[in-house]
Formats: C-alpha cells, sequence, structure tokens
C-alpha cells in the first residue's frame, strides 16, 4: 500500500454517512479538528459514537440525528447533557472499555498521533487507552475507516515490544488528516492545607520501593510533590493516567522502576498535564504506553512490588459503600480504574489502596459531611464495601480492610469533620446493635 496523501478536516468529515457509527479514544487520544468538522454538518439521521472524556465542547453532539455513548463524562458531556442532547453514559471499568468498543463495532475509528517518523510510522501519542484493537481492525478491513489526524504538537511517545508497538504504520491508514491541534493541557492544581493534610497521611502507607498509581487532582499531586522532596524513595509508576505530578517525581530521581514486572520503566495507558510533561514525554524512553486491558489488568497490577493505589471520592458511607463518580445521582465523571487498581492492589498482601477525600463539601454555601451514616435515596455506588482498604480525610486515616461491619463504622466516624462525629458515632453505634441482635 502507499501512503494517503494528507486531506483537511472538512473532507475527512465528508466520508462519513448520514447514518453511521464513529470510535474516538478518551481524552487526549480525541482528533479535534475532524469532531469540529463532523459540526459543521446537519445531515445527520442517526450518527452513533462512543468516547470517553470530551476533551472540547464539540458542536456535533448538540445536532440532532447524533448520540454520544460516553464511557466517562467530563465538564463537555455535563454541559450537553444538562442541556438535553442525547449524551448517555456506559457504565464499565476502564480496562472494559476494549470489549465495549469492539461489541460497538464502528465503521469508522479516528484518533489523534504524532506526525510520521522517518520510516513511516505514527506514534499514538498521549493515549493508548481502548482503542488500539479498532485502529488495527479498522486498517485491516476494507470495509471499515480509519481516519488519523496528526498534529507536530502531539509528543512521539513509545509502547513496548512488537507486542505493544503503540503506533501506526502511514500506509496502512485510509483518511490522514494533517492538522495543527494542541493537546488540551491540565494544569496542576496547587494543593490547599486541607489536600496537603490527606498528602501527608497517604505518604504514611507508601513504603520506599513502592510501585504508585495515582489518580487526577490535587491530592495525588501533593502526594507526590511530598514523595519528590523527601530524602530517600526508589518508586515505581504503573498508573493508568501518567501526569505531571509524575514526570516531578522522575525528574527528582525518586523514579527506579524495580517493580518486578516492567522493570526499568514507567508503564501508563494515557497522559494529561501542562505542556512540559508533553515536550518531556517527546521521545522519552522512561514512560512506555500499553492498552488499557493490559495496564488496568488486577492480575498485572498485582504483580508489582508494593502496589499503592491512591484515588479519589466524593461520598462513603459508615458500611463502606464508596460513592466516586456521581453526584446526587446524577453522573458527574465515571468509574475509570477506579475499581481496577482496587481490586488489583487487594491481590497482594503488601498492596494498599487508599481513597482520599476531604471530611465535607461545600453546597450552597453550607458545608455537608462526605462521611454519612447512610447513602441517601438514589446514591449510585461505584465500589461496595468489601473492596475497599483504606479511605482518608485531613483527619486521619481509617483502615477498613479485614474490620467487622461495627469497626469499620466507629473508624469510618472518627476520621469525619469533628463537628459530624457525635452523630455519626451514635449511627455507628446503631450499626453495631444490628449486628448484635442479628445473631
Amino acid at each position: 500500500m502507499s501512503a494517503p496523501r494528507p486531506v483537511s478536516a472538512a473532507e475527512a468529515a465528508a466520508l462519513l454517512r448520514p447514518v453511521d457509527r464513529l470510535g474516538v479514544p478518551l481524552g487526549p487520544g480525541q482528533p479535534k479538528a475532524l469532531l469540529h468538522a463532523l459540526g459543521s454538518r446537519d445531515d445527520w439521521e442517526d450518527l452513533a459514537v462512543f468516547g470517553a472524556l470530551l476533551v472540547d465542547l464539540f458542536p456535533v453532539f448538540a445536532k440532532p440525528g447524533v448520540r454520544l455513548r460516553s464511557g466517562f463524562f467530563g465538564p463537555a458531556e455535563r454541559a450537553l447533557h444538562a442541556a438535553g442532547h442525547a449524551v448517555e453514559f456506559v457504565p464499565a471499568d476502564f480496562r472494559r472499555f476494549a470489549e465495549i468498543a469492539e461489541r460497538f463495532a464502528p465503521r469508522v475509528v479516528a484518533t489523534a498521533a504524532a506526525p510520521p517518523d522517518a520510516e513511516g510510522f505514527l506514534s499514538l501519542s498521549l493515549h493508548a487507552g481502548a482503542t488500539v484493537r479498532e485502529i488495527h481492525a479498522a486498517a485491516r478491513d476494507p470495509e471499515r475507516v480509519l481516519v488519523v489526524e496528526t498534529s507536530p504538537h502531539f509528543p512521539r511517545t513509545l509502547g513496548l515490544g512488537e507486542e505493544h508497538p503503540h503506533r501506526i504504520a502511514l500506509e496502512d491508514v485510509d483518511v490522514w488528516i494533517e492538522g495543527d491541534a494542541r493537546p488540551t493541557e491540565l494544569p496542576d492544581k496547587p494543593p490547599g492545607p486541607t489536600e496537603q493534610a490527606i498528602a501527608e497521611h497517604v505518604a504514611a502507607f507508601i513504603p520506599p520501593d513502592a510501585t504508585l498509581q495515582t489518580g487526577i487532582g490535587s491530592i495525588p499531586n501533593a502526594v507526590v510533590a511530598l514523595l519528590a522532596e523527601a530524602a530517600g524513595g526508589e518508586y515505581g509508576v504503573h498508573s493508568e493516567m501518567f501526569t505531571t505530578g509524575l514526570m516531578r517525581l522522575h525528574e527528582a530521581g525518586r523514579v527506579v522502576n524495580r517493580k518486578g514486572i516492567f522493570d526499568g520503566i514507567s508503564i501508563t495507558t494515557f497522559a494529561m498535564g501542562d505542556r512540559s510533561l508533553y515536550d518531556w514525554l517527546d521521545g522519552n524512553e522512561s514512560v512506555r504506553f500499553l492498552p488499557v486491558d493490559v495496564v488496568n489488568d488486577p492480575a498485572v497490577i498485582a504483580r508489582n512490588r508494593d502496589m499503592i493505589s491512591i484515588n479519589g471520592a466524593l461520598t462513603i458511607d459508615l458500611l463502606g459503600q464508596v460513592v466516586a463518580d456521581s453526584l446526587g445521582g446524577v453522573q458527574h465523571s465515571g468509574i475509570g480504574g477506579h475499581e481496577d487498581f482496587l481490586a488489583g492492589a487487594g491481590l497482594i498482601a503488601e498492596g494498599r489502596s487508599l481513597l482520599c477525600l476531604p471530611s465535607t463539601a461545600t453546597v450552597d454555601g453550607a458545608a455537608h459531611s462526605r462521611i454519612v451514616a447512610e447513602l441517601s435515596p438514589g446514591s449510585i455506588v461505584t465500589s461496595p464495601r468489601h473492596q475497599v482498604d483504606v479511605v482518608v480525610t485531613e483527619h486521619g486515616a481509617a483502615e477498613i480492610a479485614g474490620r467487622t461491619v461495627a469497626e469499620r463504622a466507629h473508624a469510618l466516624a472518627e476520621i469525619a469533620a469533628p463537628e459530624e462525629r457525635d452523630a455519626l458515632r451514635a449511627a455507628a453505634r446503631e450499626i453495631a446493635a444490628r449486628g448484635i441482635l442479628a445473631r
């Protein structure tokens, strides 16, 4: 095959049919120019799109006849959904997105990539995720269309060996958009006193040779900043998302990656951060991008030495049930790798999974406890009680794995906001009494 000639985003958008199925990656893997160009068409009859975490408010998703099936809500999905457009949530762990994408069977698969290298290969840049198999399947199938949008602003990142090359040959691409889009930046939010206090409690659980997984936000950033500044520590990284904070840990010389699996390299499936991160990742052999069904496989996670998983939550009740992706029964974000890493870290005795949350949230100017006696009606549980290991607030850490129902209720009450503790202690005593009476 010969390499395709570059076309404009508008020319590529014209190739989709009024009734069609389109698959795009999560977040930083999305082809921005193509998605914007699709919004200039008004002839959609039934365009179904599967993706996750939109990085822009693409007008196409406000068009009649267009449906978005999203595996992870961000600000754009929330805004589109609130405005009444056809945006629906697909509940799934991130590692299961690959199977969902395959079942969705998009005729057109589109992705962002770095420009061709000297050998004619396009690095998949900031995202491997769940679309790798579908990208290569579309390239092989004459009945399907593979669209790749390149930009010089996207770093050339690396996979691992022939099994996970993290690239596609230009000659295998059906439609090539030679674009100029910039990857969406995710600036670090400086931690406040609450986040700093949580980070200090978390740091006490991290041994000096731990393998780290960190989620998004100011609390994980505060944790890795503490580790970068502290004396000692030779860490590994196995994290679905690679952040600016993890780059700082590398720069501080604290990452050696003696993990027992994928030694010598940090493992991730997508990256989001500021421009300095993207520049640092360009050609960097110390970080490798693998498909999410490898990175987030609990059995693979459990092979890492001293696996420490650090994630967030929105609400937890005294039984240990966690709400992490919805507010008042309304979808807010997504399950992502939350359950994957709780399960993986929980498979090994030395593994720990830490769920971090401020003890209160401010709603309409009033403080509300995030640790509650019981979840409100309509709440959607992200993680069941038996998966939870350690819960951390600014007031301390509650180790609840292996504890009785009554013990965990009392432990959680003690890390709530001081003004909430008496009521929660009373609720914990009621839970304990129910357990005794039930015998």
